[in-house]
């Protein structure tokens, strides 16, 4: 089973969100749902920016401490290198 890290966006150079899970399409669709009063309901944070793969829950989870832990200008170029547009 795969698991995903994320990142989702409330708009252009808008917040910025940072999340795992195994079932990437069913997250996004909860957190354009905004089903929870939650972080992403309240900022909006609903477009799917960037994401990764990984096959060990824990790696993923690894990955995603990491990327929390980065600024944001860096987090901005790793979504622009896979979204140049």
């Amino acid at each position: 089973m795969p698991y995903y890290i994320y990142i989702t966006a409330s708009q252009r150079n808008g917040t910025l969100y940072t999340g795992v899970t195994n079932n990437l399409a069913r997250r996004i669709h909860e957190h354009r749902e905004k089903a929870a009063t939650s972080f992403t309901a309240r900022y909006g944070v609903s477009q799917l920016v960037y994401y990764e793969e990984f096959e060990r829950i824990g790696d993923a989870i690894a990955r995603e401490k990491k990327l929390k832990r980065w600024r944001r200008a860096w987090k901005l170029k790793l979504i622009e290198a896979l979204n140049p547009a």
